[in-house]
Parts: C-alpha cells; sequence; structure tokens
C-alpha cells in the first residue's frame, strides 16, 4: 500500500499542513501512523476518504495590524510596512487588513472582518507582528474560533514580555475603559495617566519594530 507524507497530501488535497493537523486532532482525518519521530503518513484510503467528502477552496492570507489611536498612524504605517516585507518573503498572494481601535474594542471593522473570513473559509491564514495587536485579551477564544474553520494564526514576534510589560499594557486597557465613564478633573486625569503610559508603550513597540 502506498503512503502519503503530510506534505504530500497538502499538495493532492490543496489545503495547508496546519489544516491536516487540526483534522487530526478534530477526528475528521487521521493519519494511518505516525514515525518515531513524529512523521504524520497517509494511506491510500485515507486520501480516498476525504476525496469523497467536498474539500474546501483553500483561503487566502491576511496580515493584520492595529494601532490604538488616530495619534499612532506613523506606527501604524511602520506596522504593515514590516507585515508587507513579511509577507512578500513568503511568497504566497497576500492582503493586509488594519484597525485603529483599542486591544479590547472587539467591535473593531478589521476584527469583525477577519472573523467572517475565518467562518466562510475565505481566510486560511492570520498572519499578525505581535499577538496583542489581534487583541488585548481573549486570543485563546479567537484562536479557537480559528481552529475550527481550518484558519491558522502565525504570530511572528513569540518573543516573551516581561511581567511589568505585560501589567502596563493590561492597565492601559483597563483605564481607557473606565476613564469614559468619569467627568471632570478625575477624568482629565486618568486620560493624562493613560497618555504617558500609552506613549511609553508604543515608543517601545516602535523601537522593537524598527531593530
Amino acid at each position: 500500500m502506498k503512503y502519503y507524507t503530510i506534505h504530500e497530501m497538502t499538495e493532492i488535497l490543496g489545503v495547508t499542513a496546519q489544516t491536516l493537523r487540526n483534522w487530526d486532532k478534530s477526528g475528521k482525518l487521521k493519519p494511518h501512523h505516525t514515525s518515531p519521530n513524529g512523521y504524520r503518513y497517509y494511506s491510500e484510503d485515507d486520501l480516498n476518504q476525504i476525496l469523497n467528502k467536498p474539500v474546501k477552496k483553500q483561503g487566502k492570507t491576511i496580515g493584520y495590524c492595529r494601532v490604538s489611536s488616530p495619534k499612532q498612524k506613523d506606527d501604524l504605517e511602520r506596522q504593515k510596512e514590516n507585515m508587507r516585507i513579511y509577507l512578500l518573503a513568503q511568497g504566497k498572494p497576500f492582503e493586509i487588513i488594519s484597525d485603529i481601535g483599542s486591544g479590547i474594542n472587539y467591535k473593531r471593522k478589521g476584527l469583525q472582518e477577519l472573523i467572517k473570513g475565518m467562518a466562510n473559509r475565505s481566510i486560511s491564514k492570520v498572519v499578525v507582528l505581535y499577538k496583542d495587536r489581534l487583541t488585548r485579551f481573549g486570543f485563546e477564544l479567537i484562536e479557537y474560533i480559528a481552529e475550527l474553520y481550518d484558519c491558522e494564526i502565525e504570530i511572528v514576534d513569540t518573543t516573551e514580555r516581561t511581567e511589568q510589560e505585560e501589567l502596563t499594557e493590561d492597565l492601559i486597557q483597563i483605564m481607557t475603559v473606565f476613564s469614559c465613564k468619569l467627568q471632570g478633573k478625575r477624568a482629565n486625569k486618568a486620560r493624562k495617566m493613560i497618555k504617558e503610559l500609552t506613549e511609553n508603550d508604543e515608543n517601545h513597540k516602535s523601537n522593537a519594530l524598527s531593530e
């Protein structure tokens, strides 16, 4: 009996390797066996099993960029340029979607466009430079939604942030939400603190992106 590697299966079926891994995890298509070094091998029966079912056309790759406010448009342009360079190096067609809005605002137009694209399977891969560019909180939920629709999320910079950096970023988002409910001097004081924290945080990101 002939066996196919995961690479051969992607070529025959027109899906990504990540899609095959997701099918394995969900039970949709299990490999015939896995070698001691972790390589998956599929039999002709496995191939026929999936060929008898409709296989979705592979979707497009989307590069997603975001900043928190209109004042950071220069940073957004740097993100988009860095994303463009990174995706061009992959040698595959892509599009870039960008947002200006808080990382805890789930009504962002670009984010909603991404989720809709995942749901109708027109997007097979989403690339972000940093995990928090996609969302500040609830990344695991969006990642789970992506897995359900065979969409891969790639984070370019997987450098672990320090506890202080994470605390600063989370504090900015939380203060932004509550400052909207404040009035008078308390609101001005909160906005001033948010501005200082945001400038320090964005300067750090800009320096990292330019390195």
